[in-house]
């Protein structure tokens, strides 16, 4: 045998050694559906807006959020509190906060904004839209639920006084 071909002969062995330890390690495959992976501690996931102890709502309507997100994919519209009504701690909330997931970079830019750490970004990493229009997330799918039910008002003011921002995206037909 020629040298060339002796190193040919080497190196099919050692491949073939790599593949029989390989044959006696534990899988690192995990089984997705019925196993879940803990995300890293770092890891910036989907949107939430977060509420007091008392139920009333951190976001206070100041638009910062959506001033700092680089794709624009956040709407806010603010609204003033009432005596009568009131949703959060100071002057204003918002009426209508909107995420288009399909231009955000999840950059949390819009948390690090948040004055009053009203948007945070989630753990939650399992965003699957059969349509654009589920990726389009509301007020309602992001604020957190209250604990008590007595402590939620009814919204007063109609969203819709401001011109949007952010186009709602319609399917291709």
């Amino acid at each position: 045998m020629k040298i060339p071909e002796l190193m040919l002969v080497n190196e099919i062995f050692r491949g073939l050694w790599t593949t029989f330890k390989s044959m006696f390690e534990k899988p690192v495959t995990i089984q997705y559906p019925e196993e879940k992976r803990e995300p890293k501690p770092r890891f910036k996931g989907r949107h939430a807006l977060k509420r007091y102890e008392n139920g009333l709502e951190k976001c206070i309507g100041c638009a910062l959020c959506a001033a700092a997100c680089p794709s624009d994919a956040i709407f806010v519209e603010p609204a003033e509190n009432t005596d009568k009504k009131r949703y959060s701690p100071g002057e204003r909330y918002a009426v209508t906060y909107e995420i288009n997931l399909l231009r955000c970079i999840y950059c949390g830019f819009c948390a690090d904004a948040c004055p009053t750490e009203a948007i945070v970004l989630e753990k939650i990493y399992e965003l699957a839209y059969r349509d654009r229009n589920e990726a389009f997330f509301t007020k309602e799918k992001l604020l957190d639920p209250v604990s008590d039910p007595d402590l939620e008002t009814p919204q007063t003011v109609e969203p819709g006084s401001f011109p949007r921002s952010i186009p709602l995206m319609k399917d291709p037909v």
